[in-house]
């Protein structure tokens, strides 16, 4: 009966064009005091990955939600859970700065 049910979901799903999003990896590139991309998009779910390349750590951090710590040369990422674009900096920079937004559906 669980059997019966699973395919039944299954054609559903394709007859209706419903396809679950996969979670996907975006980079962002620290070098010369700056984020790079400054803006990517992203959707709740993927990975933000930051690669520091400069001689200096940095942070990728959000006011009053996460806060990332990226040594000299290593990387450093966070899972985004926002729904809503996301602004963050670099707390040992704080004019370097970045935002994540949201893609249009």
């Amino acid at each position: 009966m669980l059997r019966r049910h699973l395919w039944i979901a299954a054609v559903s799903a394709l007859t209706t064009g419903v396809v679950p999003v996969r979670a996907e990896t975006v980079t962002v590139t620290i070098e010369k005091m700056m984020f790079s991309p400054a803006e990517i998009s992203a959707r709740p779910g993927d990975t933000i990955e930051w690669i520091n390349k400069d001689i200096l750590a940095h942070t990728a951090t959000m006011k009053g939600d996460w806060e990332v710590v990226i040594p000299p040369g290593k990387s450093g990422s966070v899972v985004l859970k926002a729904t809503i674009p996301v602004d963050y900096y670099c707390r040992f920079h704080p004019n370097m700065k970045g935002r994540i937004s949201m893609p249009a559906q």
